[in-house]
């Protein structure tokens, strides 16, 4: 390698190991940051918790890959502007072209990297963070509960309450608890203004003590008619203070804190796993909407609806359908015509909302295929944005180099979300939404290329002010 070949590379790399590791530093406190209050004081160990951030910190390097190889070739090209170096490499006789293919083979590479990175370490990362994070809640049942919705996951129980509060988190304001555990519906029913969750090292048990609360139970039993049940007794009690205890022994076992629980999410597929994963469920889906298409064929006596010979003498009937029937069977006919129709347009609203779910879900995989390949290419594509954009500008440093690249990084990442939307709800193919955003930067990246090559700026101030006179004195010319 020539001794040029490795002044410039290292002029990149300095930059870039500088920035990747501040910018992945960024995204993990940012991450972090969000799961801050559930993770912490809580009485999770310290190693779960280096686990939680080893496993986010490796999620987010694929991110923090494309935005440290802009962030340094801004930088690096803007370093060898703004101290002339550029100046003496033209003078050699050396193009940018020249300049910046080895930076171009390492980005090559780098790109290479990021998709082995996403397709094997990225969805094992997310496998791995996505269960911890899972069996943290199961280990402290009290993380798993949410306000202002019923809370399955406490095995027998469901449980709602306004407000969790306290250092730990344990303490809850208007609680609402339906006992599940006979197997027999929502027969007892506790509510409570407040409540308090306990659980003491290596015990199988939950303590849920409630305050000023009141108690319902229905009493009935399985082998009794509806009409029976109805006339059952009920059991009515208020109370200052109640203890639930919950055998939670399957629910918590710390022993399997490193369970994988979840394998089928998108983010935790390989390319290979969400292409035939996709396939499958695709068929699955192709069938559904086969066996609807034929039951609401055969349901509405489609093979019926075919033109023949009326045997009614047309003559003999009102053309206006309900002036063939008397008034009370105009009522009948009517009514009935609008239960059908009533019927029909609740079963069709049901079938497209479950149809569009499982769509959306079908697109977030086809997505998430073709986005791993579309943003690793991101990566060639920021850095000809950004090497030719510092040669321009003629600014090295972490001032405008990095403004820029954070703009420039927040518009792909706009229209990468945009493209996302779009796929999820089928307004865009999963293709064109995933390299929406790269087909877009490519051309900025092309044209900035070619004008730092034939040592343009970006614009000509010069030609601007130029245009706009020359109109203003066409103007003034007319009048």
């Amino acid at each position: 390698m020539k001794i040029f070949d490795k002044y410039i590379l290292k002029s990149f790399l300095q930059p870039f190991l500088a920035t990747f590791f501040v910018v992945l530093f960024v995204l993990v406190m940012q991450a972090l940051w969000l799961a801050f209050d559930e993770i912490a004081g809580k009485g999770i160990d310290l190693i779960f918790i280096l686990k939680f951030l080893w496993y986010l910190a490796l999620i987010l390097t694929p991110t923090a890959l494309p935005i440290g190889i802009l962030l340094s070739s801004i930088m690096a090209l803007g370093n060898l502007a703004e101290n002339y170096e550029f100046a003496a490499i033209k003078s050699a006789g050396i193009s940018l072209k020249r300049v910046i293919l080895p930076l171009v083979i390492l980005t090559v590479l780098l790109s290479a990297l990021n998709f082995v990175f996403l397709n094997n370490i990225y969805p094992w990362a997310t496998l791995k963070q996505k269960n911890l994070y899972l069996n943290m809640k199961k280990k402290k049942p009290a993380l798993a509960l949410v306000p202002s919705v019923f809370n399955t996951d406490i095995p027998g129980y469901s449980i709602k309450f306004d407000e969790k509060y306290g250092e730990e988190d344990n303490l809850l304001k208007n609680v609402q608890i339906a006992d599940l555990s006979q197997g027999k519906g929502k027969i007892k029913v506790i509510t409570a203004e407040k409540g308090e969750i306990s659980t003491e090292e290596g015990s199988k048990y939950l303590t849920l003590t409630l305050e000023n609360g009141n108690y319902y139970e229905d009493h009935i039993k399985n082998s009794y008619s509806a009409s029976e049940r109805a006339k059952m007794p009920s059991s009515r009690a208020t109370f200052k203070k109640h203890i639930i205890n919950i055998d939670v022994s399957s629910f918590n076992d710390s022993g399997k804190l490193n369970d994988t629980l979840v394998r089928e999410h998108h983010g935790m597929l390989t390319i290979k796993q969400l292409d035939s994963f996709s396939s499958k469920e695709k068929g699955i889906f192709d069938e559904r909407v086969k066996v609807n298409s034929e039951y609401f064929y055969t349901n509405f006596k489609g093979e019926k609806l075919i033109k023949i010979a009326d045997s009614i003498p047309r003559d003999s009937l009102n053309p206006v359908i309900l002036n063939n029937f008397n008034l009370a069977n105009q009522i009948i006919v009517i009514k009935d015509a609008q239960q059908s129709i009533k019927r029909v347009i609740t079963r069709n609203d049901n079938q497209m909302r479950n149809f569009k779910e499982q769509r959306k879900l079908l697109n977030l995989y086809d997505f998430e295929l073709s986005y791993r390949i579309a943003f690793s290419f991101a990566c060639l594509v920021l850095f000809f944005i950004g090497a030719p954009l510092g040669s321009i500008i003629r600014k090295g440093g972490f001032g405008l180099p990095m403004i820029m690249a954070i703009t420039i990084f927040v518009i792909y990442f706009f229209i990468s979300q945009l493209g996302r939307n779009l796929a999820e709800e089928s307004a865009i193919s999963t293709f064109i939404g995933s390299w929406l955003s790269t087909a877009i930067l490519l051309p900025f990246g092309i044209l900035l290329t070619r004008r730092a090559a034939k040592g343009m700026g970006i614009f000509n101030i010069d030609n601007v002010f130029e245009s706009f006179k020359k109109a203003f004195s066409k103007i003034f010319k007319t009048k």
